[in-house]
């Protein structure tokens, strides 16, 4: 402030101003920004079922990798037993040495399924650890039990669950009225903004203080050149928005039906195993082995009943 009493022409001057968009403009940034902020929130829970989905089907592929384990240890023990049986029929003069060799060679192909599904097992837990985000060297998950979940329920509810829980669908629809929005905002460039400001100025002491307020409007006066073009482009990206719902509406009742058809055929087929192949399967190997043991049917029956009972 050097000079300040002493000069007529300094002057300190102190000012605002604020700019004020045009009637309506507002409220439409408001609204493109909640869409915004609805599209990013949709996209999170997706990304958040996506990891929960990851962790399930890992979660099953171990369940299976166990289960799988235990049959080939139980029919590597079957194995045993039959070339054991082999064996003994072999020395007595009863049976042939290519009966001990095939049981001898069906045990080694068990050993070596039963490395492999070992190896896709370590394979499954590392997976469900880093994204679980545990250390890779950190204990094995231990897996438990899963018992088979039927589903109650008809196509019609199956679709209207898909159209209200996807949020995949959510997140489109979210970006679809983004896109409404922002064309209305994009109509609305037609319209000038305003200005309005305030200045204060201390002027030397042979002078009075200034006030001044200022009201200014911003007009577009080549709108051809600005807000056509983008009054086009919000047109064309709404309309793509539209497009995009649709698909993945119609993606999503597809999938959703595809699900539905694809459980209830696993239902139907998990009950033939059950409550057919499996005790049918086991009937049939009692009885080779029961058979083969008096010399009343040949080893490659027995094998092939227990191989059937295996797959």
């Amino acid at each position: 402030f050097s000079g300040y009493e002493s000069s007529d022409f300094y002057y300190t001057g102190f000012g605002v101003s604020q700019d004020i968009p045009g009637p309506g403009k507002l409220r439409l940034q408001e609204l493109e920004a909640e869409r915004d902020a609805e599209y990013a929130r949709r996209r999170y829970e997706a990304a958040e079922r996506g990891v929960e989905e990851r962790v399930k089907e890992t979660y099953f592929e171990l369940f299976f990798h166990a289960k799988t384990l235990a049959i080939l240890d139980r029919n590597q023990d079957d194995l045993k037993l039959i070339q054991q049986i082999a064996e003994t029929k072999y020395r007595l003069g009863q049976g042939l040495q290519q009966d001990l060799i095939k049981a001898q060679l069906q045990t080694t192909e068990i050993l070596k399924e039963h490395a492999m599904h070992h190896q896709e097992e370590d394979q499954e837990q590392l997976e469900l650890k880093q994204i679980l985000g545990r250390d890779p060297d950190s204990p094995n998950i231990d897996i438990g039990d899963i018992e088979v979940t039927h589903l109650q329920i008809d196509s019609s509810r199956v679709a209207q669950l898909a159209a209200s829980g996807s949020p995949d669908l959510a997140a489109d629809r979210a970006m679809e009225a983004r896109s409404a929005e922002a064309l209305k905002l994009a109509h609305q460039g037609y319209w000038p903004d305003f200005t309005v400001g305030y200045t204060y100025q201390k002027t030397g002491p042979g002078f009075r203080d200034y006030y001044m307020l200022n009201l200014g409007a911003k007009i577009p006066l080549y709108f051809w050149q600005k807000q056509t073009p983008a009054i086009e482009q919000a047109a064309l990206e709404a309309e793509a928005a539209r497009n995009q719902t649709r698909t993945t509406q119609l993606q999503v009742s597809s999938a959703a039906e595809s699900s539905l058809v694809a459980m209830r055929t696993a239902e139907r087929i998990m009950s033939i195993y059950r409550d057919g192949l499996i005790p049918q399967a086991e009937t049939s190997e009692a009885s080779a082995m029961s058979a083969y043991r008096v010399g009343k049917v040949d080893f490659q029956t027995l094998l092939s009943s227990v191989l059937d009972l295996q797959n």
